[in-house]
């Protein structure tokens, strides 16, 4: 069984920045792909971005540029630096864990609002 919680939301003016942490009990961490998703009300949950076990990243095509993924195997933990934040980035965020052989793993939720 593997628990994920997220961490770091919070209410930010648009342009500002946000640093989301997911942090992982119960599993060997270093093996799972882990996931940040988003779900913005009455829309559909989306990838926002995820990081493969070798560190291998990929970004939906709105926060290219804006976000960047990373993990520390050592914390179990995965994060999602959020710059440049914009009004429609607001939504609840979700983290992924993802293992063909272990299975698929959600967290919480954390809750992002970009608003002035």
């Amino acid at each position: 069984q593997v628990q994920l919680v997220e961490s770091g939301g919070g209410l930010v003016q648009p342009g500002g920045s946000l640093r989301l942490s997911c942090a992982a009990s119960g599993t060997d961490f270093s093996m799972y792909r882990m996931g940040w998703y988003r779900q913005a009300p009455g829309k559909q949950r989306e990838l926002v971005a995820s990081i493969g076990r070798g560190g291998s990243t990929n970004y939906e095509d709105s926060v290219m540029d804006r976000f960047t993924i990373s993990r520390d195997n050592a914390k179990k933990t995965v994060y999602l630096q959020m710059n440049s934040l914009k009004p429609e980035d607001t939504a609840v965020y979700y983290c992924k864990a993802d293992n063909s052989m272990w299975g698929t793993y959600w967290g919480r939720g954390t809750q992002v609002t970009v608003s002035s």
